[in-house]
């Protein structure tokens, strides 16, 4: 599957402005009880959704009534995509794919459609991704028709993002509809952009039945305001204002590759890949998800723990061509322990040291060949680019922890509270300090226009 860039152009069509930031270890989701729906064989859910996590089972909605009656859609612990639907003790439908989704930096269009009345027994139960039908299955089980579903059923345990007490999300969502008594196709909710001929967002236009609704999280004090008219609200568990997000299908953000780690030490990510925790002595690399190759770029990253006397952590840019267990090897960074520079790994006197609680940011200008730190908004001076990063062409957000270090990482959508709020000169970004002159944060709407 592409990478999801959406409406990326200086002037786009339809633009997506919120998403919401799902940690599954902070045990976040959205809950409702449904009501009689209009159609118990007839619905559709659509989602945007960026992961954050492989290798485990994470649901994106699912109604779990007892053990012997659960109606879920989720990435499996193999990360292939399941819908599932088990009423008393056995399948009455279960699709799970062959393909599967491991792209965390992508944003992936995911459409569901029940439609029991139709007489084709392969059309009762049909999935789609970024507008394409999905075919082939390692589990292919069809329900009979007219069979009603749980899931948009009346009662209680209806919820986004978990089962009822587990298999919590890890990632961003975005624009999630229920409609109910209609089988909808993709056109419904996307379309191939001539240009690109990626699969990009429009908006739904039409009813929603009974127990449909609409999620855009826009309201950052009610996430789970349903906006299609229907006041089918949800309740919120475990999620706050900061988990609201502006990283979203029509704006994709930089976050750090959960893929692209050293094995020697896979760190812990949380905060849909803002955050992340060193769990052993040995150094571990975080490289972003989005390289630039021109223009002037801008992050900040806060330094939330570690061992005193004995921090390690590094920030900066590397070399997108590396390997994540050489990238130290073609990096310009600046170290908190001794406040040194280190470029291509060899350390000289640079800035002052910093430890918990300060923010560091971090400026590469390409086309002038330098690389500007700032502690708590005050510059380190400039470093010379010029044999650093191995002279690539492209550069990428770079860092490395060890021992007990923890940083969060604020391309724009900043996983911690800040006391100030700075937009880059395009408007885009929620910085702590003001962004240099000149200086845009990564993500695809700036892409697309400087890089």
């Amino acid at each position: 599957m592409p990478l999801i860039l959406g409406a990326n152009s200086v002037s786009g069509g339809y633009e997506i402005d919120n998403s919401l930031r799902f940690n599954s270890g902070s045990s976040d989701n959205l809950e409702r009880t449904f009501s009689a729906p209009t159609s118990g064989t007839t619905w559709i859910i659509n989602f945007w959704v960026k992961k954050s996590s492989n290798g485990s089972a994470i649901n994106l909605c699912s109604r779990l009534v007892d053990g012997s009656n659960e109606d879920r859609i989720r990435f499996t612990s193999g990360d292939a995509l399941e819908w599932s639907v088990y009423k008393a003790g056995s399948y009455a439908g279960q699709l799970v794919t062959t393909q599967l989704f491991r792209d965390n930096s992508a944003w992936y269009n995911i459409l569901c459609v029940w439609d029991t009345t139709n007489a084709t027994a392969g059309n009762r139960m049909r999935m789609y991704v970024n507008g394409s039908e999905i075919t082939a299955f390692s589990t292919d089980t069809n329900p009979a028709q007219n069979t009603t579903s749980l899931f948009n059923a009346s009662g209680s345990n209806h919820r986004i993002g978990s089962v009822t007490s587990g298999e919590y999300f890890n990632g961003y969502m975005s624009e999630i509809i229920l409609v109910d008594g209609q089988a909808l196709t993709p056109s419904s909710f996307g379309e191939t952009d001539e240009d690109t001929g990626i699969w990009i967002p429009k908006a739904y236009t039409g009813s929603f039945g009974t127990n449909g609704f609409y999620l855009e999280f826009k309201d950052s004090s009610a996430l789970g305001d349903d906006t299609s008219g229907n006041g089918n609200d949800f309740t919120v568990n475990n999620l706050t204002s900061i988990d609201q997000t502006t990283d979203t299908p029509t704006n994709n953000w930089c976050t750090i590759n959960s893929v692209a780690v050293n094995t020697a030490n896979i760190p812990t990510m949380t905060d849909g890949n803002l955050t992340a925790l060193s769990t052993t002595g040995s150094n571990a690399s975080l490289t972003g998800t989005l390289a630039v190759g021109s223009g002037k770029w801008y992050y900040e990253a806060k330094s939330i723990s570690g061992t005193p006397g004995d921090r390690v952590l590094k920030l900066g840019w590397g070399n997108p061509d590396k390997s994540p267990q050489n990238q130290i090897q073609a990096s310009i960074i600046y170290r908190s322990s001794d406040g040194n520079k280190y470029i291509d790994n060899s350390g000289s006197a640079y800035g002052a040291t910093y430890t918990d609680g300060d923010i560091i940011g971090v400026a590469l200008d390409i086309s002038g060949g330098t690389v500007t730190f700032y502690k708590n908004g005050t510059t380190q001076g400039n470093i010379t680019i010029s044999g650093g990063l191995d002279d690539g062409t492209f550069y990428i957000p770079f860092g490395e922890v060890g021992n007990t270090d923890k940083v969060s990482f604020n391309f724009g959508n900043p996983p911690f509270t800040i006391s100030s709020g700075n937009a880059d000169a395009n408007g885009y970004g929620n910085f702590e300090y003001a962004v240099p002159a000149g200086y845009f944060a990564l993500c695809t709407k700036n892409l697309a226009e400087y890089a």
